[in-house]
């Protein structure tokens, strides 16, 4: 029997990711969405790629939570989308709206599944969909880190116009403006990267990784077009990807996700980006490595800030 995957969500990240995911044979996957015909229509039009790209995984759309029942993997995309001008913080009041009953949902007819959380702002909503399902920590993370990272290892093989596999990028932190990309974890073919750029110009682009979710936004805006997309899907669900792909193959992959930490990096009692041990049990393990004073000051910042919005939520 094949896995069984679930996205909740069928706007462009949640049909990306089902798409990918059933692309790549990993498991049979569900794809609901509030919307009547949306998660049907796409499904189905999924499913009639099998024979062009030979993959024999089934994929259904629907709108009844029954029809994920006993997943393996529940990926949570389902919120509003950024729109021009608005930070990732300002979703927090709708989507904890939305991600609340979702898990609620989830862990009703999934109770031992693993939930992969998307949906902004990311950290924030992790946290929920940890302390509304009741599971245990390894079983609740968030996809932020592989995104990140993908991007500051972007900016960097175009900046030295090198193949982006010759980059080994890490970024840490909430997944926001205060992100941390760490220059002393990244490497060019095992070498620092700080022996190829400046710091003046390495700087740049860790600014722009920060900013680099606000940037597509508003190139995105810029179209104007009704039903056209406002935020990021290729790339959050490349990671998300990466993630159900090292989970359900047991690969023990080290990656970068949003994790519950109780005292690692002497942070505890919040979701932040950090590297993870993924495998058949979710997070297996949480990597600490030594940070600079700089470092360690900025994840503090970080985590500060995602702890800000936890707060806010009352919960």
């Amino acid at each position: 029997m094949r896995p069984k995957i679930s996205v909740i969500g069928a706007g462009y990240v949640g049909a990306t990711t089902a798409q990918r995911l059933v692309e790549a044979e990993l498991g049979d996957v569900v794809l609901l969405d509030i919307i009547e015909g949306i998660p049907q229509g796409k499904a189905l039009d999924m499913l009639q790629s099998g024979p062009v790209y030979g993959f024999d995984t089934r994929i259904i759309g629907t709108q009844d939570y029954k029809d994920t029942e006993n997943s393996d993997i529940v990926i949570i995309t389902a919120g509003f989308p950024r729109k021009p001008g608005m930070s990732r913080d300002d979703l927090l009041y709708k989507n904890f709206d939305i991600v609340k009953p979702v898990t609620e949902n989830v862990c009703k007819y999934s109770p031992n599944c693993i939930i992969i959380v998307v949906t902004n702002p990311l950290d924030a909503m992790t946290y929920v969909a940890y302390k509304v399902s009741g599971f245990p920590k390894n079983r609740v993370m968030g996809m932020a880190g592989i995104l990140d990272s993908a991007r500051f290892s972007t900016f960097i093989a175009m900046e030295l116009n090198v193949s982006v596999e010759n980059i080994q990028a890490m970024v840490l932190g909430g997944h926001g403006d205060e992100m941390v990309p760490l220059p002393s974890y990244t490497t060019v073919a095992g070498i620092p990267v700080t022996h190829f750029i400046p710091k003046e110009r390495l700087d740049a682009l860790i600014e722009r990784t920060r900013k680099g979710g606000g940037e597509i936004v508003a190139l995105l805006g810029k179209a104007g077009v009704p039903g056209a997309p406002s935020s990021a899907y290729y790339t959050p669900s490349a990671a998300v990807h990466l993630m159900v792909d090292a989970i359900l193959k047991d690969k023990k992959k080290i990656l970068p996700c949003s994790a519950y930490v109780e005292g690692e990096y002497g942070i505890s009692g919040t979701f932040l980006g950090v590297p993870v041990k993924l495998g058949a049990n979710g997070i297996e393990q949480i990597i600490e490595v030594k940070l600079t004073p700089e470092e360690q000051a900025a994840l503090e910042k970080s985590a500060n800030a995602v702890k800000s919005l936890i707060q806010i939520m009352k919960f």
